[in-house]
Parts: C-alpha cells; structure tokens; sequence
C-alpha cells in the first residue's frame, strides 16, 4: 500500500519541527545556565535530526506541491507543533494571540492551494 504523499509530507515535516522547536527553544529552559556555544552545540545536534526528515519531506511533497505550498504547509505546522511546546515545556501562557494567528495561516493555506 502506497502512502499518499500529503501524508508522508505532512507527517514529516511535522517531526522535522518536533527537532527543530527543541533545538531552537529548548536551550532556552534546560541549558539557559550553560554557555551559549554549549547550547548552540546541543542545538545543532538535534537539528540535525530536522534536516534527516525535512529534507526528505519536500522531496517528496515537492512531487506533488509547489514551492510555496511546501513553505505555507511548514509554517502552518510549525504553528501547531510551537503552541503546545511553548505552553507544555517551556510554561508559556496560552494567549488569544496564537488563535489570531492561527487563522492568519488559515487564510495563507487558503490562498496558496486554491486552484
């Protein structure tokens, strides 16, 4: 069985930002007492995990979207993969802000796969 490439593309892209969130934000709570370039070391370990899975998924999805379809499907799930991290892990607020947000990349995932 064949997996649809939305799938395969959607699901990788939002592992690829499950690394990337952590390795972008992350330092800021677990390392925030070491040096910057230990932090900077750590994150780019773990980034390099993004690269093994985002670099596949716009191969992948690039057979089927666009340029921009792939770079508003990365935003629109770095959104949903930076809410719950940032509330969960790093003990942010929930702020009516990233609903206001959310719906901005509604529209910009409206307007670039209309047809």
């Amino acid at each position: 069985m064949q997996i649809p490439v939305i799938v395969q593309t959607v699901g990788l892209l939002t592992l690829s930002n499950v690394f990337m969130t952590v390795a972008w934000y992350g330092h800021l709570k677990g390392l925030a007492s070491k040096p910057w370039w230990i932090a900077a070391l750590i994150s780019w370990g773990i980034a390099l995990f993004e690269y093994l899975l985002q670099v596949p998924a716009n191969r992948i999805g690039y057979t089927q979207f666009s340029l921009a379809q792939l770079k508003i499907m990365q935003e629109a799930i770095t959104l949903t993969v930076f809410v719950p991290f940032a509330i969960v892990f790093m003990d942010q607020p929930f702020k009516l802000d990233y609903v206001w947000a959310a719906l901005c990349l509604v529209g910009a995932v409206y307007f670039i796969f209309r047809t």
